[in-house]
């Protein structure tokens, strides 16, 4: 059964990316909507009055609300047919995809929104932690001995990993130097046909750290939250 799907997000790049790339993977139909465009309000309208006070969201058919980026990459899995049926290597999965996404916070709002000195402090502050985290990811990469986290194709856990692995190349590109089998991981994610043509052609992010801005339709609008 085919669904009409709409992902409803900001103008950002975060916790949007890892289900749009699953989508381009597994060639699933979707829509790319930003919220004041589909809501046609403000977003400090809308968000009350929505689950979890927070995007992005999946809508599903017109009814159902699929909140929270985990959950929507899940979903995606199971729409593919590609979800891990075994219990052990899907746990395995999901304790990727939730370290992974604890990568979020302070990343993706650094990328995304600081500028000048803040954006220098929080890169400082954050930089153990990145450390720690890339050196357990490297660490679990190594000893499965796949070319992905669990299999030899990747699932929607390498997706998520990968969104917040390629973003730190826009905090410190010789972050991800330092660990050669995430590299490799990155490099194996991007020269997926499908995927390569979506990072190519997705919304240029500029001025990191000076005033971030994403190019639509080759005009440059500042990160955020409202239409501008």
């Amino acid at each position: 059964m085919k669904h009409k799907l709409e992902l409803i997000y900001f103008k950002m790049r975060a916790l949007a990316e890892a289900p749009r790339l699953l989508f381009h993977y597994t060639n699933i139909e979707y829509e790319d909507v930003m919220s004041w465009d589909y809501y046609g309000k403000d977003w400090s309208e809308v968000k009350p009055n929505i689950p979890f006070k927070q995007l992005p969201m999946l809508i599903v058919d017109k009814k159902h609300e699929i909140c929270q980026s985990m959950a929507i990459l899940t979903f995606i899995e199971y729409l593919a047919g590609i979800n891990i049926t075994n219990p052990i290597l899907n746990a395995k999965a999901n304790s990727i995809m939730q370290s992974a996404q604890e990568l979020f916070m302070p990343l993706n709002p650094t990328i995304n929104f600081a500028t000048g000195e803040k954006f220098k402090k929080k890169r400082e502050d954050m930089m153990p932690f990145l450390i720690s985290r890339f050196e357990d990811l490297e660490k679990v990469m190594k000893e499965n001995g796949k070319k992905f986290f669990i299999y030899d194709e990747p699932r929607a856990c390498d997706f998520a990993a990968f969104h917040h692995l390629d973003l730190s190349k826009l905090l410190d590109p010789s972050l991800i130097k330092k660990f050669p089998r995430l590299e490799k991981f990155l490099e194996d994610i991007m020269s997926i046909d499908s995927i390569k043509q979506y990072l190519d052609n997705r919304l240029e992010l500029i001025d990191v750290s000076v005033e971030p801005k994403l190019i639509i339709d080759g005009v440059p609008h500042p990160t955020g939250v409202k239409k501008t």
